[in-house]
């Protein structure tokens, strides 16, 4: 095999298609990126670990076609620090030779017999934009569960009913939820899918600068168990989570006594400033009354902190506390300059969601609902 391609586009498609190589295989082979090069003068880089499948094919002038597998997390820190100059690899004996400029590298080859088959390519079930969809995916995977404590609760249940899309994730002390729509290829179309959280992220970030985004579901992806993405020149697959994801829509408050808007990027520094003092797993209490919501941390003889921030208050005064950092994912997924912040009662979940203008209409398209932690009055 042997070929010449630009250091850019090598460094960019082995990065796309190592970010998901496992740290620890378990089998050696699947800690390998298969290079194949053909005579029509492109490249096609692959990686799979039975879990997650990468796949993405590049311009290359080919000037012997073949096929070679070597360490992925290698090759992709070996071409991003290349100098800006074309590239050569060739294959001699046992080895795979990477040549840029003055730069030289020998790679010893893996055995490409034992790699495994890659999930065929999907087909499409609609399209979806690309930068509307990495945003959904942002908004609401940072309420997934990082633990494994409950592995269902680390994916994304997403819902599709006609050109309806509803991304929901929990990890039982927030929930985020954002509806959007897409252009399924049906108009009767209905999926349900629960999508690992960490690998639906990875893949919106990185496709998401294209322009659209083909995802395949259902029958379309090859089978149940899978979901596709395809945008320009890169697939991937990653396999769904088995189980029935727990019934809560219903964390949703029904009725609102009060609702205060703020500036979301006061909020955030105020609440940034007040959490340094706050101990693990210590919250941080709020007051809304008219005008002002009060930003407080630490009690006794802790360190104590608080700052004011104006607010606008529809209803009764009131006093909550939440963890800071979920409060500081909630406000950073919103995405708006004003936070529009809904309650019942100091006991009960409270509704963030929000809105453009100080005065105008909550966008409820996208709500996070937040826990309140017990504080001792």
């Amino acid at each position: 095999m042997k070929f010449r391609v630009e250091r850019e586009v090598l460094a960019d498609a082995v990065t796309w298609v190592a970010r998901g190589l496992p740290a620890r295989p378990p089998v050696p082979v699947l800690a390998g990126v298969l290079i194949e090069a053909n005579d029509e003068g492109s490249l096609t880089l692959s990686a799979f670990d039975y879990e997650v499948s990468a796949k993405v094919t590049v311009p290359a002038d080919v000037s012997e076609a073949g096929t070679v597998l070597v360490l992925g997390r290698l090759l992709a820190d070996i071409s991003r620090n290349l100098p800006a100059k074309p590239v050569d690899v060739t294959t001699d004996g046992s080895k795979v030779s990477v040549t840029c400029g003055s730069s030289r590298f020998s790679l010893m080859q893996m055995p490409a017999d034992d790699y495994p088959t890659l999930p065929t390519a999907p087909e499409p079930s609609g399209t979806i934009a690309g930068d509307v969809f990495t945003k959904a995916v942002a908004q609401v995977s940072v309420a997934a569960d990082r633990g494994d404590t409950l592995p269902i609760l680390t994916g994304v249940r997403v819902e599709i009913d006609g050109s309806k899309v509803t991304l929901l994730a929990t990890d039982r002390y927030r929930l985020a939820m954002r509806e959007l729509t897409w252009n399924p290829n049906s108009t009767d179309a209905t999926h349900l899918a629960l999508v690992p959280a960490r690998t639906l992220s990875e893949t919106a970030k990185a496709l998401g600068a294209s322009g659209s985004i083909e995802i395949a579901l259902g029958s379309s992806a090859g089978g149940d168990g899978l979901v596709g993405f395809e945008a320009g020149q890169r697939r991937t697959t990653t396999r769904l989570l088995d189980g029935e994801y727990p019934k809560v829509t219903s964390i949703f408050p029904t009725s609102v006594d009060s609702e205060a808007v703020v500036s979301t990027g006061e909020l955030v520094e105020a609440v940034k400033r007040v959490a340094l003092v706050a101990e693990r797993n210590t919250p941080v209490r709020l007051r809304f009354t008219d005008g002002q919501v009060a930003i407080e941390a630490g009690t006794g003889d802790d360190a104590q902190a608080s700052e004011a921030v104006e607010a606008t208050l529809t209803g009764p005064e009131l006093e909550i506390a939440f963890n800071p950092q979920f409060l500081l994912d909630g406000l950073g997924a919103v995405g708006t300059p004003f936070t529009r912040l809904s309650f019942t009662q100091p006991s009960r979940p409270a509704v963030l969601s929000g809105q453009e203008e100080q005065d105008g209409e909550a966008d409820t398209s996208y709500r996070y609902v937040l826990m309140p932690v017990r504080f001792a009055s």
